[in-house]
């Protein structure tokens, strides 16, 4: 079941989810509107699975950075969202689609227990100028069934992320990070 707008800002105020900075002018109704921070990471050259990621990292200006075709941006939500109770699932929505951004496509689970600021994977279909603090999503929040399970307690691979994170597959592969 997913929560209503009310039904997260009853749940914020009880302490059962946390969105920080939290502006209930951010609900609509069935979700929260999160925003995109003000850092992004470039992925420099070829990406290989079994190696760190090369990056260059830059603030995006107050007046806004212009996104290019063809690279990869890693970004970060301006919120740190989270919660022990409910699980979360964090999307772009129509508003960025059809300027031809197309965010956080490939990860879209929260789990339960997991508290974070997110990293986004961000592609532009065309040159598109993006700004520190716009609008960038709907995050969502649904209700858990069965034995809770706590993300962080279990100390899973990105349990203490909180911002920009690149791909840590590298750990998983027999001989990675050559």
């Amino acid at each position: 079941m997913i929560l209503t707008g009310p039904a997260i800002a009853a749940a914020v105020t009880a302490g059962e989810i946390e969105i920080d900075p939290f502006d209930p002018v951010r609900l609509s109704p069935n979700a929260y509107d999160w925003r995109l921070g003000e850092t992004l990471r470039m992925c420099d050259g070829d990406l290989d699975a079994a190696v760190p990621t090369a990056f260059a990292e830059t603030t995006i200006p107050a007046h806004g950075l212009v996104l290019e075709p063809g690279v990869l941006y890693l970004g970060v939500t301006l919120e740190r969202t989270g919660s022990e109770r409910y699980a979360q699932m964090l999307n772009g929505d129509r508003t960025t689609g059809s300027l031809g951004i197309w965010v956080h496509v490939s990860a879209p689970l929260g789990h339960a227990g997991h508290a974070i600021r997110w990293t986004l994977e961000i592609r532009a279909a065309k040159p598109v100028r993006v700004c520190p603090g716009m609008t960038f999503g709907k995050l969502i929040f649904l209700q858990t069934f069965g034995a809770p399970a706590s993300y962080q307690q279990l100390g899973l691979k990105y349990a203490n992320t909180d911002g920009i994170d690149i791909s840590r597959l590298y750990e998983e592969i027999p001989g990675g990070a050559r």
